[in-house]
């Protein structure tokens, strides 16, 4: 994680990560202000409230509560050296609590992750630079990145080029646009399965996770997934670029196109293909309104469509890109070594993810591997051994469905919760499709995060309802039909292979298309340096369903972003005016309006969990409709999921409004101790928003322009160093 710290008034620091800020001070006696903690007292305390929080997750996973539990520490200076120190951590616990969960407990407290890195001795590397946001590679040295170390090469299969190089192609490409690629955290709770957390630095919204059977394979898999989606703008799906990129003369790619929209709002001529209009718009009912960007909202400059190669001829097709982050998510992207390499990995996934969806909605009984079989493969059998160790039952299924798909499935069960997790794994390779299979179930996971598996079903509803599936693509968290466990399989084992050369292996799952009269589309990008495609299939790689683009799109961000944005400066007639659109749009009043309108406001903040039932009563309390907003304020507590403050906020403005609204009540007479209850800051606000003296308190100003809104700027930021560099590549100026 980066860390940058600034200079305040005195000896006053304040340290900037993510969306958070510490300071710190010295005592008085030390020629500080004693404003602060100060850096040491902060070390000191991260150690106790570390080994706090996994005791905390101890407990939470064992219904153990933890309001009779007390942690506390103490460090005892050696007198000779006091950079010689014990830490001491006391936990009391209560009398009636099991010698096990004892035992357990203290456990717990020693996975302290403070502790592990002090006991291990970290290296502290102080140096110059002429410019840190600049020194990109920093946060990766140690990986084993050396460009052209021969003697080192680690050759995998599925790959054309070993480890090393890749890793060195990719991260030089991050430098040279200017990232700061950092690894927050890394993973391999059990042999040959690792995974991590890679980010940009200075915008944490970028992320992917890498998954291997080896550490440098994971860190390869999170590099190659990082510029994938930089390539395809994945970071920057459903959110604003802000003014000036949309004002550009390309928002996108230097190679998109602008299609006018026609005066009946009718799809334009030279928009996809008939054999994608008549999947995309079955009922006639899709409209030129219904495509415009989300990311720009120009629906002055129509709209923005992308090329893409229609496979069976080499045709360019476009397609829009709103229908494309409506549909797809990022099914179907990969970067690679080479073109083939990165082909053959999108196809795969596009076949692992309708191979699953087919398998879980149908609940298709899937047949084991053999145990003969799986002894050909002892790394993964080690693996899948330490699962079992921890008592985690684990299935091991051939789901080629007969021998006709290159995928693998390995299901978890956990018998303390009853939850399993089904992970799919694709790839020409049974070897490579089986480890994928093993990695994409840990990815990311620690053993407490086994415990939110979700329980398996007997509802057949359940399993095929559409938002299963998207449950099951974003983060596995969808459920299976018990079914799926029965020793009565529905097809027989078949020990497959599709193997060949990535070109050969590439051929040979277009073919498979093909078969089933499917059509792929091609966008190729090498604009960044590294070889990344985009292939879909229409009527096959959809994550939603193709409804959405009529009845759910993104792009209803346009009919609310200024308003919502310019809220402070409305007059009560633009107000009354958004109010009305927001009820007639009968959207879920728990969306949150940060996600309703594509802007990242900064954690912590009342933006970032405002929600539209929430935004709604502050337009009420503007609009003086407080019958209205007691109403919304009742619904807000009943389902409240949002900060305790916020809580508390909103019953001190329940109990206000219903003495407002009773004549026969006297505010004054409950003045005195609904501050004593609630705060005097709570009660101004309140008071305020009541008396109209403040208008939607909690709420900073902002507007188009995105002021104060640091997390989403530099989101946009992040997408001006991609913007700059493919304006470069085509020879355009930017401004």
């Amino acid at each position: 994680m980066e860390i940058k710290v600034n200079f305040l008034e005195n000896l006053r620091l304040a340290a900037k990560f993510d969306d958070f800020t510490v300071e710190t001070d010295q005592p008085i006696r030390y020629k500080g202000d004693g404003s602060a903690p100060s850096p040491f007292d902060y070390f000191l305390a991260s150690s106790a409230l570390c080994a706090a929080y996994f005791v905390r997750l101890y407990c939470n996973a064992r219904d153990i509560p933890t309001e009779n539990i007390r942690l506390s520490q103490n460090n005892i200076v050696d007198p000779e050296n006091r950079y010689n120190q014990i830490f001491k951590i006391q936990v009391e616990l209560p009398e009636d609590l099991s010698e096990k969960d004892r035992t357990g407990i203290l456990r717990a407290a020693e996975r302290c992750s403070v502790k592990r890195v002090i006991q291990n001795a970290p290296e502290f590397q102080i140096e110059t630079v002429e410019n840190i946001d600049e020194d990109a590679q920093a946060l990766l040295m140690g990986t084993n990145a050396k460009d052209g170390d021969a003697g080192g090469e680690t050759w995998i299969e599925g790959k054309d080029l070993p480890l090393e190089r890749t890793i060195a192609n990719m991260t030089r490409i991050l430098e040279d646009l200017g990232m700061k690629i950092e690894i927050a955290s890394w993973r391999n709770i059990v042999p040959n399965v690792w995974s991590l957390h890679l980010r940009d630095a200075a915008s944490p919204m970028c992320f992917t996770n890498g998954k291997g059977a080896t550490k440098e394979a994971a860190l390869c898999s999170a590099l190659g997934e990082f510029i994938e989606r930089l390539s395809c703008n994945f970071f920057y799906n459903d959110q604003f670029f802000g003014e000036a990129i949309a004002d550009s003369a390309f928002v996108h790619y230097p190679s998109e196109r602008w299609f006018p929209l026609e005066d009946d709002d009718a799809l334009p001529a030279g928009l996809l293909d008939a054999h994608c209009r008549a999947i995309f718009d079955p009922d006639g009912e899709l409209r030129g309104s219904h495509l415009i960007d989300t990311n720009s909202g120009r629906k002055d400059r129509g709209i923005v469509a992308l090329p893409f190669k229609r496979r069976s001829d080499g045709e360019t097709v476009y397609f829009p890109s709103n229908l494309i982050e409506n549909l797809y998510l990022s099914n179907g992207m990969s970067a690679g070594n080479t073109l083939a390499e990165a082909e053959v990995q999108c196809l795969s996934e596009i076949f692992e993810r309708a191979v699953k969806k087919e398998i879980i909605e149908q609940e298709i009984v899937l047949p084991d591997v053999p145990e003969e079989v799986l002894a050909k493969y002892p790394g993964i059998q080690e693996g899948i051994a330490a699962l079992e160790a921890q008592g985690f039952p684990v299935l091991v299924k051939d789901a080629s469905l007969g021998g006709r798909y290159p995928v693998m499935c390995v299901t978890l069960m956990n018998p303390r919760t009853g939850g399993v997790f089904a992970s799919f794994g694709a790839h020409p390779s049974f070897q490579v499709a089986l480890e994928r299979s093993l990695t994409e179930l840990l990815q990311g996971r620690s053993f407490e995060g086994l415990n939110d598996l979700p329980q398996p079903t007997f509802s057949s509803l359940a399993v095929s309802e559409p938002n299963n599936f998207v449950e099951h693509f974003i983060d596995s968290s969808g459920v299976i039909s018990w079914r799926f466990f029965s020793d009565r399989t529905d097809l027989d084992f078949h020990e497959w292979d599709f193997a060949g050369t990535t070109a050969e292996e590439a051929e040979r799952l277009y073919g498979l298309l093909a078969d089933q009269g499917l059509e792929a589309y091609v966008m190729e990008h090498e604009d960044l340096g590294a070889p990344v495609c985009r292939i879909l299939v229409p009527g096959y790689s959809e994550v939603y369903p193709v409804e959405d683009l009529v009845w759910d799109n993104t792009n209803m961000a346009l009919d609310f972003r200024a308003d919502i944005l310019h809220l402070h400066t409305l007059e009560d007639e633009r107000l009354a005016d958004l109010l009305e659109r927001l009820e007639e749009s009968q959207l879920d009043d728990h969306i949150k309006v940060g996600t309703l309108i594509g802007i990242e406001f900064d954690d912590n903040t009342v933006w970032s969990e405002l929600t539209i039932l929430e935004l709604k009563l502050l337009i009420e309390l503007a609009l003086g409709e407080y019958e209205a907003a007691l109403e919304h304020v009742q619904m807000f507590l009943q389902f409240n999921d949002n900060t305790v403050q916020r809580g508390l906020f909103h019953q001190a403005m329940q109990a206000v409004l219903e003495i407002a609204l009773d004549d026969d009540l006297d505010f004054n007479d409950y003045h005195r101790n609904l501050t004593r209850m609630f705060g005097e800051e709570t009660m101004r606000q309140v008071i305020g928003a009541v008396n109209d003296e403040i208008r939607f308190p909690g709420l900073t100003p902002t507007s188009m322009g995105l002021e104060g809104i640091d997390r989403h700027q530099r989101l946009i930021e992040s997408y001006r160093k991609l913007h700059a560099a493919r304006a470069a590549g085509a020879g355009i100026a930017t401004s």
